[in-house]
Parts: C-alpha cells; structure tokens; sequence
C-alpha cells in the first residue's frame, strides 16, 4: 500500500528518452522533490524522500524492482511503492504519465 497524492495539475520533468528502462533520476516539481523511475518501460514518480529519515531516496541502489535506500538499508517496490523492508512502510507517490511527444509530467497535488 502506498500514499498517493494526484490533483491532476501534470508538471512537465523530463524526456522518457532521458531515462532509460531500470534508470532512475531525480527532479523537482513546483518545489517537491520527486524520484522517476522506469522499470520496463513504465515510469513512476515518488517522495524523493525515504520515511525511515527522510534521506534521499536517488542516493540509493536500483536493482530490478528493488530500490535500497543508502542510509539503513530500507527496501521499496518500485513498481508500487511498498515497503519490502520493513513491509509497513510505503513510499508517497505522485501521478505520473509519458505523454504521446515522450515528455514525463508529474502531478505533486
């Protein structure tokens, strides 16, 4: 389970073409900082900010689904934002869609 936040009010971030299949790159929308990240061509936006202690989350590692934060090891889904450890943890996410000219737009609420 993870928290979602949309409004749609889409904010443009980058070019798909900028971020490749198991890539991960942080942005930052209307002042929040947010985290995309592609696994398999699919693309998902959230809290560059990991709740353990609030580090952020793109000075973690990216293997497969797996996202590992650096600072104590926490793991995520990123497919879905879950808690792998610990499993009642979540990650907040934003909506998220690749628009048909390939640009990313996020929506922060």
């Amino acid at each position: 389970m993870s928290t979602q936040v949309a409004t749609t009010q889409w904010h443009e971030t980058m070019h798909i073409d900028d971020l490749w299949d198991g890539d991960m790159a942080p942005v930052e929308v209307d002042g929040t900082k947010v985290l995309l990240v592609n696994v398999g061509g699919d693309v998902k936006a959230y809290l560059n900010r990991c709740p353990h202690q609030a580090w952020a989350l793109d000075e973690g590692d990216l293997d497969g689904e797996t996202l590992t934060c650096i600072r104590h090891m926490w793991t995520f889904d990123v497919t879905d934002g879950t808690g792998i450890n610990p499993d009642d943890e979540c990650l907040t996410t934003f909506g998220c869609e690749v628009g048909d000219d390939g640009v990313i737009r996020v929506d922060v609420g």
